[in-house]
């Protein structure tokens, strides 16, 4: 009879109950306790980005597979997998929706409470993949103009559509960044960044902490018009001094929402099943109730009630970590929702 593999779950990850004790031997675990000892007997790992998959976790594992529901990967050594043969799947875009309902939700929240009028404004994306490219699509419907900058998609495509980071920075009314973390990003948002920003400009930041140099924020606070943080230096101990200059603040849960999750999800649960030849789950789906109505002009305020997160957040951000976990998804705009979104900015 063939051997049940052995995985190691982090308890966080939702919409796996398709995974059984019939295909496999089933830990789930809180985050700090998936450590070496107990890797170390793990033929398979779902981790979230609290996990960092090094070779030191990893070394002396059967591990042959890291599955993550995230969109990005700079939490595990890709190059040490490579070479151990371990399969890395993660799951890019699958919470694109959830991030574009974040910045138009907190870009609308944030102008209310600034008295700022969004008509005829500039966007400028810097990032313009799965997420930024959703984010480029709405604000077009919304009437925005829009300026872009992505140096790989231009140097692969062509400039046509796209623009230098600094005239980004002096022309656009609002920044918002959808970059993944790598040693191109690290820190790009920095002094000279915010010193080229046009004053009275909102900045948002969605993608990583580690994008924002936090002092360099601190210093422009008085030149920038508002300031949208989802993600934080050295999470889950964030900076206080820098929580006080946002207008919006909120532990890491732009991209929580149940069809993000769920789509996540799904991703992982099929690549595993083809990994272990599951053939049962090799088309795995999370069925979802339908989205409640919404009325119009409260899309921006009921579908996501951002304020209650910030509300939570400032509160008590030395429970960051407990904010996030307890966080209860929300659901996601429908297709008939955004057609109806022009009505509600207006």
């Amino acid at each position: 009879m063939r051997k049940r593999p052995y995985i190691i779950i982090d308890e966080q990850i939702p919409y796996l109950e398709g995974i059984t004790q019939q295909h496999a031997q089933i830990e789930r675990l809180p985050y700090p306790m998936i450590v070496t000892e107990r890797v170390r007997k793990a033929d398979a790992l779902l981790i979230r980005t609290r996990t960092r998959c090094s070779a030191c976790l990893l070394t002396g594992s059967p591990v042959s597979f890291i599955g993550s529901p995230a969109i990005g990967t700079d939490h595990i050594d890709l190059d040490y997998c490579a070479s151990a043969g371990i399969k890395v799947v993660n799951a890019p875009g699958c919470n694109a929706g959830a991030v574009v309902q974040y910045v138009f939700t907190s870009l609308v929240m944030c102008a209310a409470l600034k008295g700022i009028d969004l008509c005829g404004k500039s966007m400028g994306i810097i990032g313009v993949g799965n997420v930024g490219s959703k984010v480029t699509r709405l604000a077009k419907q919304l009437g925005m103009k829009l300026l872009l900058n992505d140096p790989p998609r231009a140097l692969a495509e062509g400039s046509q559509g796209f623009c230098e980071l600094n005239y980004l920075l002096k022309h656009a009314d609002v920044v918002t960044l959808h970059v993944p973390l790598d040693p191109s990003t690290q820190g790009m948002a920095g002094s000279d960044f915010f010193a080229n920003m046009q004053e009275g400009a909102c900045f948002i930041n969605t993608s990583r902490g580690g994008v924002v140099d936090e002092r360099a924020l601190r210093s422009a606070v008085t030149r920038l018009g508002g300031i949208v943080l989802d993600v934080w230096q050295g999470e889950p101990d964030i900076c206080v001094e820098t929580l006080k200059t946002t207008d919006i603040a909120t532990p890491h849960i732009a991209g929580y929402s149940v069809e993000g999750k769920r789509n996540a999800s799904q991703t992982v649960v099929r690549a595993l099943a083809a990994h272990f030849d599951w053939k049962d789950l090799l088309e795995y789906t999370v069925d979802l109730p339908p989205a409640c109505h919404v009325p119009a002009h409260l899309l921006f305020k009921q579908c996501f009630p951002i304020m209650e997160e910030d509300e939570r957040l400032r509160k008590a951000p030395e429970r960051f970590e407990e904010h996030r976990n307890n966080y209860i998804f929300r659901r996601e705009w429908t297709p008939e929702q955004y057609k109806r979104l022009n009505l509600c900015t207006l």
